[in-house]
């Protein structure tokens, strides 16, 4: 049994772990696409309404014909006299109105029952992201060793026709987008909430964006969207009513860069804006020891976001072969994504009076409505694997897998049998790099048998 300790550590530990090490995340991800398949042609199957036809018939036969002058039987049931008969009268006795008389008094007696706690009922958006397992690796297994071809290493074995990579993953906090009907104008009108991917609980109030009404996006939301006003899509669920979750993943990908660079530039907030300190803020400016007027201008002219305002989709590449993922995708996971977001300029500062920022404001100046373009560096927080002939899915689910750059704990069991502090995206490149060789030894020897 594990420690408190231990259940943080195993957070984002897979669950093959602590529940059942007979199972394979090979065998469970062959079931959960099997049973995609089975619940998508049930769907397209009540979609056809085959059911509405079974009940029809072609009508009388020609046969039937010399039976209409025979005299027609009507078969009738007895229940209709049932009404007619009288029942007997039952008279009530002493003995059952002193009982009752009894109840009634100890109702009364016992005084007021007391209220039932009603609990509260969950989000509708509670639990609806397609949260992946962390990628279960197996280094111990030498994949050049012919002794040991029972033995896998855990990569998926059709990991370079039947994949889709998704990198860099930024840093940040899981969420929902979803847009309401709003009817006020497209991007200045709040029509636009953030759900948590547990709860489903609001992240922030409703802000204006660009996003077209009913459309649901799975996204993260930047570390620092206050200083860059960034949200990055990761996939999408919904598109103005349209359910696209339910189409394979690259078409889901395909659809969602495509919407998104339709779109219309985003506004920036309107009002007066309030160039605040990032650390000076109402939560924590009674901790913040070091005076304002002591900070370098830049930290204290920092332009703060009151909402995210860019939506980035997240780069995605459909070429997982093995020389492809060793030479671009997982060098990519390391790296750190500059994106470039517009902020005000300002050209005559105001007195700096409060530390909040004032949103929506009526009177707004020219000058500071212009805008510069700025580079925010965004941190890299993994690799993520899609199974490409899989939809979308609630919940956590082995069609989609997480690879992390950082070493996630130090227990033997969960790191793949690495040693020290590897991360499990070092582990994931030094096996793809042993199975390429592997390939490789195996078409110069099919080479060399076919010479001889």
């Amino acid at each position: 049994m594990y420690t408190k300790t231990d259940r943080k550590v195993l957070f984002k530990s897979p669950p093959t772990v602590f529940t059942d090490k007979l199972i394979s995340q090979e065998a469970r991800r062959s079931k959960a696409l099997e049973e995609q398949k089975r619940r998508r042609a049930q769907k397209f199957e009540s979609s056809r309404q085959l059911d509405a036809f079974a009940d029809l018939n072609l009508g009388n036969s020609d046969d039937d014909g010399d039976l209409e002058d025979d005299p027609e039987i009507i078969r009738e049931g007895v229940s209709g006299f049932v009404q007619m008969v009288s029942q007997p009268v039952e008279t009530p006795s002493l003995s059952s109105d002193a009982h009752n008389h009894e109840t009634v008094q100890a109702g009364k007696r016992r005084g007021k029952p007391r209220r039932k706690r009603i609990k509260a009922k969950p989000s509708k958006w509670a639990d609806k992201c397609m949260y992946a397992e962390l990628l279960e690796m197996n280094e111990e297994a030498h994949l050049w060793d012919n002794q040991s071809g029972d033995v896998i290493d855990g990569l998926p074995r059709d990991l370079e026709a039947a994949w889709v990579a998704v990198a860099p993953v930024p840093t940040g906090k899981r969420c929902l987008a979803v847009t309401h009907q709003s009817a006020g104008i497209v991007g200045i009108s709040p029509n636009t909430t953030l759900r948590s991917r547990v709860l489903g609980k609001m992240l922030l109030p409703r802000f204006p964006s660009s996003l077209p009404p009913l459309t649901v996006l799975d996204c993260i939301l930047d570390a620092n969207w206050r200083d860059n006003g960034i949200i990055h899509v990761l996939d999408v669920l919904k598109w103005k009513g349209q359910d696209v979750g339910d189409c394979e993943t690259p078409f889901r990908f395909w659809w969602r860069d495509t919407r998104l660079a339709e779109l219309p530039k985003p506004p920036l907030p309107s009002g007066n804006f309030s160039f605040t300190a990032p650390h000076a803020t109402a939560d924590n400016s009674s901790q913040n020891a070091e005076p304002l007027a002591n900070m370098p201008t830049s930290e204290r002219e920092r332009y703060r976001f009151p909402y995210p305002t860019s939506f980035i989709p997240i780069p995605y590449h459909t070429d997982t072969t093995l020389t492809s993922l060793s030479s671009f995708v997982i060098p990519m996971a390391r790296s750190t994504r500059e994106i470039s977001f517009d902020i005000p300029v300002l050209v005559s500062p105001p007195e700096f009076i409060s530390h909040d920022m004032a949103v929506d404001g009526t009177h707004d100046s020219v000058a500071s409505r212009s805008t510069t373009s700025v580079i925010a560096r965004v941190d890299s927080d993994g690799l993520l694997l899609y199974v490409s002939h899989a939809s979308y899915e609630e919940g956590t689910s082995p069609l989609s897998c997480w690879i992390p750059n950082k070493a996630i704990t130090e227990l033997p069991e969960l790191s793949g049998g690495s040693t020290g502090h590897d991360s499990p995206l070092d582990v994931f490149q030094r096996l793809v790099q042993r199975r390429a060789v592997r390939n490789l030894q195996l078409v110069v020897g099919l080479q060399d048998s076919m010479d001889i």
